[in-house]
């Protein structure tokens, strides 16, 4: 989807604005009320209108486990790293996103002390200290307030901003709780990505911008359009420089494969709706061989236990249908091989073991993480008392409160973290990280240690579109499967040396 003082400046790409920067609500399961924007989350629910973080039994109530920072970090081996000081400092994480929030440094706040995570120099209320992590926030041509159309508007659901600030608050406080050492700068753009047709050559600029000035090492994008809902492969090529930009920088470009599975649509023009794809379809930038794409798995590990990552086939109705395994394949994780970029050279060598062949076109995604919005993460997020905040839990506005949320938008600024304690391993930024990945992935010791095989579950959301299934090793459904961080992340640096 996927505000403090601000100083401006004017740059080839235009304006550029940088800032330093209850009780229990009745459980309403909501789809995003944004169809045609394409911010990658899948399913959000609200649980509760205070700043106390819902209790398991809340969630369970409404059959989902819902994961802290704490258990999020047992289930994936993020512990070991922390421990010895791997936490992703010096290192900065570029979050892009439409529009922004306007109230991101009071939720990240709230978030921090809730969960006990690190604070942050440009939260609210944090005195900065030397040493301290930073938040801050760069505005591509201006920053306009985020509030919702009047009844009445006619518009093209563009003026649902505060729709947005859920993208906002999920990218920011993961990212963050992954990696509470590294910088976090959110960068926003005024025009929302809208199935291809518009929004994305700003969200390029900016994250050219923040190439170019050297402002991160890796890039979290939690949004996503089919291949098909540009005007041709030509309109698509012409948007790929801020990722050439970024490998020739040395930084790493994540992209969240997609919550739709196989079956995606196009809109053209905008305002007069869209129509579904027939046939199997991935999505862009996940499927650029330049990005690192991310898709989604089921995380069916134990939500209280946070030291160590344990099977929970009962929490979750997601998991009790596959008895005994910590992860399985989420049904929406977007995946499949690429109608425009053919079989980059990191796929064409060996895989893993019992690996889904791949074809003559690029395979998606790369790897994979949490996004079931089943077994999804705990954000915190302020909307207007008014209720006008562009979101609806079921048929009432949303509120100020905590909701759980899924969408492969989740996996991605979670990755992003990830890499950003490889790079403090390293020393410095990755760049592209693909043909590690693969290299890894090639070794049957090192696959192995490194990463969580998921061989359980199918991405065909469609009856009428065919998916696929996930299997042993790389799988056009969760990639090569989920990290054991403390295993892979240094490999990971070793493999870029």
């Amino acid at each position: 989807m996927a505000q403090t003082v601000k100083r401006w400046l004017t740059t080839g790409a235009g304006i550029f604005a940088l800032a330093a920067a209850g009780t229990l609500a009745v459980p309403a399961t909501a789809q995003a009320a944004f169809p045609h924007v394409r911010p990658a989350v899948a399913d959000f629910t609200q649980l509760t209108t205070s700043d106390t973080p819902p209790t398991q039994a809340q969630c369970a109530s409404v059959n989902r486990s819902c994961f802290s920072p704490q258990a999020i970090r047992a289930s994936y081996n993020v512990g070991p790293l922390h421990a010895q000081g791997l936490d992703g400092r010096g290192q900065t994480i570029a979050i892009i996103d439409a529009y922004g929030s306007d109230t991101m440094a009071h939720d990240l706040h709230v978030f921090d002390q809730a969960f006990g995570v690190a604070p942050m120099c440009g939260e609210e209320g944090v005195t900065c200290a030397p040493g301290m992590p930073t938040f801050s926030e760069l505005h591509v041509q201006g920053s306009p307030a985020t509030k919702a159309p009047p009844p009445t508007s006619k518009g093209t659901g563009q003026e649902d901003k505060s729709a947005w600030a859920l993208e906002v608050a999920l990218d920011v406080e993961t990212a963050h709780a992954m990696a509470p050492g590294a910088n976090i700068l959110l960068v926003t753009t005024p025009t929302a990505e809208t199935l291809g047709v518009q929004g994305f050559p700003q969200l390029m600029a900016a994250e050219d911008y923040v190439v170019k000035n050297h402002l991160a090492t890796v890039i979290s994008q939690s949004f996503a359009s089919s291949e098909e809902a540009f005007h041709n492969a030509n309109s698509l090529e012409s948007l790929r420089y801020a990722f050439q930009d970024a490998a020739a920088n040395g930084v790493t470009v994540l992209g969240s494969s997609g919550d739709g599975g196989t079956a995606n649509s196009v809109k053209s023009p905008v305002g007069k709706g869209g129509s579904d794809l027939p046939y199997p379809t991935v999505e862009w930038p996940a499927s650029d061989p330049l990005v690192t794409g991310v898709g989604g798995t089921n995380l069916c590990t134990a939500p209280q236990n946070t030291t160590s990552r344990v099977v929970d086939s009962t929490s979750a109705a997601a998991c009790r249908t596959t008895p005994g395994q910590a992860e399985t394949a989420w049904v929406g994780s977007g995946g499949g091989y690429s109608h425009v970029f053919a079989k980059p050279d990191f796929q064409s060598g060996a895989l893993p073991a019992g690996s889904t062949a791949i074809g003559t076109m690029r395979g998606v995604p790369d790897i994979g993480l949490q996004a079931a919005p089943g077994t999804g993460a705990l954000v915190f997020l302020s909307l207007p008392p008014d209720g006008q905040g562009g979101l609806k839990c079921g048929t009432s506005p949303c509120s100020t409160g905590w909701y759980d949320i899924g969408g492969t938008s989740l996996a991605c600024p979670e990755w992003a973290g990830l890499v950003a304690i490889a790079d403090q391993i390293h020393g410095g930024g990755l760049g592209p990280i693909n043909a590690a990945l693969y290299r890894l992935g090639a070794n049957p010791a090192t696959y192995a240690a490194d990463f969580n095989d998921v061989t359980v579950g199918n991405n065909q959301t469609d009856p009428t579109v065919p998916g696929y299934s996930a299997g042993p090793g790389w799988d056009p459904v969760t990639g090569l499967g989920t990290p054991n961080a403390a295993k892979l992340l240094p490999d990971l640096a070793a493999a870029i040396s």
